[in-house]
Order: C-alpha cells, then sequence, then structure tokens
C-alpha cells in the first residue's frame, strides 16, 4: 500500500479496493445509504461551497489538499496510515507477536462491538450540530464546523469499512444501523449518552468539540495500540483528522473568554448581558456540564470488560509504549476512588481492571491544559475571576459516582442542597435562552458576532476576512 490516496475511484482509498471487488460491491452499495443520511441529516444551511481540506495523503508531511468544494462533492473515503511489517502487539497476552492483519474468531465480537461504538459517535456529531450553520458567528467559524462535519463522515467510512471489509454479514448489518440510529431519537437513539444530547448554540459547540470530541482523541488513542493492526491504522490516521476538532474547541473557548474579558474591562462589571458578552460564571456553567457529560464516556473505573480487551491485545492504554512497566499488569494495582459512608475514599483495584480510570487521568491533565490557557487570557486582562474543572465525581451518570450528589469542590451532599445548589453550576433555562439570545448569524466576510472575539489568523494562511463559504 502507498501513503497516496487514489481519487480516481467511486469510494477514494489507499486500501486497493478495487482488488477486492466483493468488498467494492459491497461498499459501493452502503455509499447512496451514506449520502441520503448526509443529505438528511447533515448540515442544513444551503451553501454553493466550502473552504475544505481534503486528505491526499496519509504521510506526515503534505497530506491535505484545500479548496472550494461542494458539500455533497466532499470524496469521503477509506485512508488508513501506511502499515509497519515490522510491528508487534506492545501489550496483553500477545505482547511481542505480530499483529494480525485479520481478526482472530476469539475476539470476533469484541473487536466488533468496539468498532461500532466508536463508529456510532462519529455521525452523531453530525447530527447534534446540523442546524448550528444559521446561527454562525463568522464565515470562518462556519467553515470550520462544516470541516469538523465532512471528517466526522470520514471517520464513520473508516469505521464502516473495517465492519465490512472484516466481519462478513454481522459487519454489513451493523454497517446499517450506524445510519438507522440518530442522536436523540426516542426509538432508535445513539449508543452513548454525551452523543444524545443537543448542541443548540455555538458555545455549546465549542465546549462539545474541547471536551467530547477530547474523549474521542483518547479513545482513539487507545484503539492506535490495538494487535489488530487494520484498527490501529485506521485509528492513526482518524486522530490526525481529530486534532482539527480540538483547535476548533480550544481556540473557540480562547476567544469566548477573551471577548468576555474586554467587555468586562471595558464596562467595568462581571455581568456583561448589557453589552452582548456571555458572563464568566454562565461560561464555567457550560463547562461544567461538558466536562462531565464527556467524563461519563469513559465508563465504569472499574471495568472487567476493559480488562478482558487488554489482555486480549485489542485496546490498549494511551502512549502504551511510553509505559515503564511490563504492559501485562497481571500482578499490577492501583487506587480508585469510589463513594463510602458520604465520602469520596480511594480502595485498590487491580490495574487491570481500572484502566478506565487511568485513561481518565490521561483526560483530566489533558484538559487542565485549556484552563491554563483561558485562565492566562483573564489574567492578562487584569481580572482576578478564573475558570475551573469540577471534580470529576460532579454530575455523573456513569461508574462510582453514579447515584451520588457530589460538588464541584468534589463533596458529597444530599439531594436538597444539590437541588438548592444545581442553578449555580450547571446551565439554566435562562442560561441557555439568553445564549441562545446571541446566536444571531453574521455572515459577512470579514464580520464576526459581537459575542466573540475573532481568531488571531485564519485557515491554511488565509486571512480572516476571506470568503471560506459561498452561501446558497
Amino acid at each position: 500500500m502507498t501513503a497516496t490516496i487514489d481519487y480516481t475511484e467511486r469510494i477514494p482509498n489507499n486500501v486497493d479496493l478495487a482488488s477486492d471487488r466483493r468488498l467494492q460491491r459491497a461498499l459501493e452499495a452502503w455509499q447512496p445509504r451514506f449520502l441520503q443520511w448526509w443529505q438528511d441529516m447533515g448540515p442544513a444551511l444551503p451553501t454553493r461551497d466550502v473552504y475544505l481540506r481534503t486528505a491526499v495523503s496519509v504521510g506526515h508531511e503534505g497530506w491535505a489538499h484545500f479548496g472550494h468544494v461542494p458539500l455533497p462533492d466532499y470524496r469521503w473515503g477509506i485512508f488508513l496510515a501506511e502499515r509497519d511489517s515490522d510491528r508487534v502487539a506492545a501489550f496483553g497476552a500477545h505482547k511481542g507477536e505480530p499483529v494480525w492483519q485479520a481478526v482472530p474468531g476469539e475476539h470476533r465480537a469484541d473487536l466488533q462491538r468496539l468498532i461500532v461504538v466508536q463508529g456510532d459517535t462519529e455521525p452523531a456529531s453530525v447530527e447534534q450540530q446540523r442546524h448550528l450553520g444559521s446561527t454562525a458567528p463568522s464565515l470562518y467559524d462556519l467553515r470550520n464546523l462544516f470541516q469538523v462535519n465532512v471528517e466526522e463522515g470520514r471517520h464513520l467510512w473508516a469505521m464502516v469499512y473495517l465492519l465490512h471489509a472484516h466481519f462478513a454479514r454481522a459487519g454489513r448489518e451493523e454497517a446499517e444501523a450506524l445510519l438507522e440510529r440518530s442522536s436523540g431519537s426516542q426509538d432508535a437513539p445513539r449508543i452513548l449518552g454525551a452523543f444524545n444530547e443537543p448542541t443548540p448554540d455555538w458555545l455549546s459547540f465549542f465546549m462539545f468539540t474541547y471536551f467530547t470530541d477530547r474523549d474521542g482523541k483518547y479513545q482513539l488513542g487507545t484503539l492506535r495500540e490495538s494487535a489488530f493492526d487494520p484498527l490501529s491504522r485506521t485509528c492513526e490516521f482518524m486522530l490526525k483528522e481529530e486534532a482539527h476538532h480540538m483547535f476548533v474547541g480550544t481556540t473557540g473557548i480562547d476567544r469566548v473568554v477573551r471577548r468576555t474579558a474586554q467587555l468586562m474591562v471595558e464596562n467595568d462589571a462581571e455581568d456583561i448581558r448589557e453589552w452582548g458578552g456571555i458572563p464568566l460564571d454562565m461560561v464555567q456553567r457550560y463547562l461544567n456540564f461538558h466536562y462531565s457529560v464527556s467524563l461519563d464516556l469513559f465508563g465504569s473505573e472499574m471495568s472487567t470488560n476493559v480488562a478482558n480487551y487488554y489482555t486480549a491485545g485489542l485496546k490498549g492504554r494511551w502512549r502504551e509504549e511510553q509505559r515503564g512497566d511490563d504492559h501485562i499488569l497481571a500482578d499490577a494495582v492501583s487506587t480508585v476512588e469510589v463513594v463510602a459512608d458520604d465520602q469520596i475514599v480511594e480502595v485498590e483495584a487491580p490495574a487491570l481492571v481500572a484502566l478506565n480510570q487511568d485513561l481518565r487521568d490521561e483526560y483530566v491533565a489533558d484538559c487542565r491544559n485549556g484552563l491554563n490557557r483561558w485562565n492566562r487570557i483573564l489574567e492578562e486582562a487584569g481580572i482576578d475571576i478564573r475558570l475551573a474543572l469540577p471534580h470529576h465525581g460532579f454530575n455523573r451518570r456513569v461508574g462510582a459516582f453514579a447515584g451520588h450528589h457530589i460538588s464541584p469542590s468534589g463533596k458529597v451532599i444530599g439531594a436538597e442542597e444539590w437541588e438548592r445548589s444545581a442553578p449555580g453550576w450547571l446551565p439554566t433555562e435562562e442560561d441557555r435562552a439568553y445564549v441562545a439570545s446571541l446566536m444571531q448569524p453574521v455572515l459577512e466576510p470579514g464580520r464576526i458576532a459581537s459575542w466573540i472575539a475573532p481568531p488571531t489568523k485564519g485557515i491554511n494562511g488565509q486571512p480572516f476576512e476571506y470568503e471560506y463559504v459561498h452561501l446558497a
């Protein structure tokens, strides 16, 4: 396989799809269903074309081309990172053995489940963001939304290829089901809770792309370690595209905080709603919500399923090969937090069983980087208020803290105190209504909504004033 992607094919790919006519026909039969889903559930705002990044190579340098493309004509395809013929399993019972190019029969069900759950998140976020285009704060932001959307669509293709290529009829049926579920549906919702939450405004979108897409980074990072080599190579290239999604969230919140700080200084006030800004306490409540919902995506702190995945070589740890242990963990132990007698306490658990917490801890440390950025903006503006991550037990629905009320500071509290205090910790209906009132579209080149600062630079060397999107 070469690094170059063949765009002469009906389905662009670098996996030599034409050599497997049966697989090619199956994917070509799925393609019209995908395009119909995109028409029905993709971006609702009519456009002529969008300045998009399209992959042309999976190499480390020079892998993307930029140009105006009509959204329905975007060339979704199947792109795997180049194969390392010397690669061996880095962890688990198969450590040191050559990685698998085909699915071992004994791991078939577990691998299929991992791929389906990952695949289900990709179209879900497109569905959640379907109507955001109509309230974009600038053409620059509108372009970034559409770039995220088309790449999430391509990530769906990545998982569907694996299902079709390696899981026979069961895989084809799962690929169909990925287009039958939809975010927030009462009858056929998406598999994971965060992907059924609405994304009704751009502050929610920036929080989603910062916190929830960052969970995606870590989940893909564990699958990149897999001894099932096609999955590993698929996730390696997906991570390259995923980085832009987190950039959108990080810099989006940067710009909200910068504009808020500017309005606070100009008007010597914390409540800046009068001047069309988003107050910091409101930003904090949105942050609390999206962070806590995203933490639930890591699952229970103690999980025998994840222990089994690790031992089998299906799903590793974040940056597995940089860990300084035996990569088998049969005798290793970890400490895990649980709630006991209305206190958060640490208990000892086998490290294998605590791998979800291990991954969550990596994620939490990464999330703090954003907080440092945003608080630096506030400090430079001479503002004493600081944003903070709530305790990882706050507002949880999954894991050791589910069923308990934990304050942002990490204190176990009663139901009455929670009900009394929650409006100060989580977005209220009034918060959401106010943010919604700000969501007036600004779709002229070089202009931007009053609640957010312009970016420090444009896309691919273009200025902020560039016409990134041509509307229909």
